[in-house]
């Protein structure tokens, strides 16, 4: 008897009747002779909805009220989940992530696992119930409440997996599995079979919504088995594993974009050392985290450089240069925001020479100039402008040979919780 750990995101428990789905499939499971733990996100909207509620009575709601707030969406839908599992004759109980045993920090909106005490879900596994557990919150040691922000179902069902030793963790949401680019974008995309756990971290960080980061690194640390799979048909999913096999000939194995990102540049700065660690130090310590970093030449003792951010820290990041200006003199700053930054991952590219160039070829022959570019072992990062984002995404998944005579499947609006 295998134990599962089976995660459904907030499009997949949308309504009652999606509800009522979601209970059938977990019966079967359990009809196949596994026990099972789920864990719930907040139903469809939901999140959405009190989020706007609450900044109708104030433009800037407390993080801990906002906290409070939000966790009720989760415990809406694990206790529907429950009740519907219970009309199917089935023996269930429903958890907040508190019960079920999440200690987190005290980091309102995006707090961090600190351990995990899941005694009271091992007790009602041995009464061979299935257990419904909340996704994306948690409890301080003192009691209060936490969430564990964007991704935090995911990073819940992942750490749960491995902190009842579960023999596989399947996320189950609206698309077929991890494909080799959105296929709200390129309907020929192709679904992986299996896929690494470094090129799905890599996809999760570029901007691949299909898992969150923070679970995969967790799936890694602890080699929890992760497959991905839609809730909308019996397709098999994809595998995230330690080592997956590369299909012959292919070196890419997916594209990944990200719309969050603004540029910002130094111009005229001192070319003395440590100015870098000046200015991201300071950032560092304004919890603004920092990707792609560039310097240009050097002239007449003055230096330029320019990093990228997430858009929505762009003006907090302008604000903290101009603040550090009497410590470090430069001539000027800019920002630069419409900015889309499209990355190709594959573990195959290390031994397999001029993949960087083939990508830089196919922007230049559709026009586009590339303003900044980062790279690592498994990827190849562009900066570019946002207007064109999809022609670049479609012509570079056609010419490293990724495109399938297959229409992808997309069952709706792809969960992020």
């Amino acid at each position: 008897m295998s134990l599962y750990v089976m995660k459904f995101g907030g499009s997949s428990v949308g309504d009652t009747e999606r509800m009522l789905r979601v209970a059938r499939r977990i019966a079967a499971k359990q009809d196949e002779g596994h026990r099972c733990v789920v864990v719930v996100s907040a139903m469809g909207d939901t999140t959405d909805d009190l989020i706007d509620q609450a900044k109708l009575l104030h433009s800037q709601p407390p993080a801990r009220e906002m906290d409070m707030l939000m966790t009720t969406g989760e415990q809406i839908s694990v206790a529907l989940l429950s009740i519907a599992l219970h009309g199917l004759g089935r023996s269930a109980v429903s958890y907040t992530g508190w019960q079920a045993g999440f200690r987190t920090d005290g980091t309102h909106g995006k707090a961090r696992i600190q351990e995990i005490e899941p005694r009271r879900v091992l007790e009602a596994l041995e009464k061979d119930r299935i257990v419904i557990v909340a996704g994306f919150q948690g409890m301080t040691e003192e009691g209060e409440i936490t969430t564990l922000g964007r991704g935090g179902s995911d990073t819940t069902a992942v750490a749960l997996a491995a902190a009842i030793r579960a023999d596989v963790c399947e996320i189950y949401t609206d698309v077929n599995g991890v494909y080799s680019t959105d296929p709200r974008i390129v309907k020929t995309a192709r679904k992986l079979n299996e896929i690494s756990y470094d090129e799905m971290l890599e996809l999760a960080n570029l901007g691949a919504a299909v898992l969150h980061p923070r679970a995969v690194e967790y799936a890694k640390r602890y080699q929890v088995k992760l497959v991905v799979r839609s809730s909308f048909n019996e397709t098999e999913g994809t595998v995230v594993k330690e080592e997956a096999s590369m299909e012959q000939g292919v070196a890419v194995s997916g594209i990944a974009y990200d719309k969050n990102v603004a540029r910002i540049s130094i111009l005229g700065a001192a070319d003395t050392p440590g100015v870098l660690a000046k200015v991201f130090g300071k950032l560092a310590e304004e919890g603004i985290n920092v990707d792609i970093i560039v310097q240009s030449g050097v002239q007449d003792g003055e230096a330029d450089f320019s990093f990228t951010v997430a858009l929505d820290e762009m003006q907090r990041s302008m604000d903290v240069i101009r603040e550090i200006r009497a410590e470090l003199p430069y001539r000027e700053v800019t920002s630069e925001d419409h900015l889309v930054k499209i990355s190709i991952v594959g573990a195959g590219m290390v031994s397999h020479p001029g993949v960087a160039a083939e990508m830089f070829d196919v922007i230049s022959r559709l026009g586009i100039s590339i303003k900044m570019v980062s790279t690592s072992e498994i990827k190849v990062s562009c900066v570019v402008e946002a207007g064109r984002l999809n022609e670049i995404i479609q012509a570079l998944h056609t010419a490293y040979g990724l495109d399938t005579s297959e229409k992808a499947f997309v069952g709706g609006p792809q969960d992020r919780r």
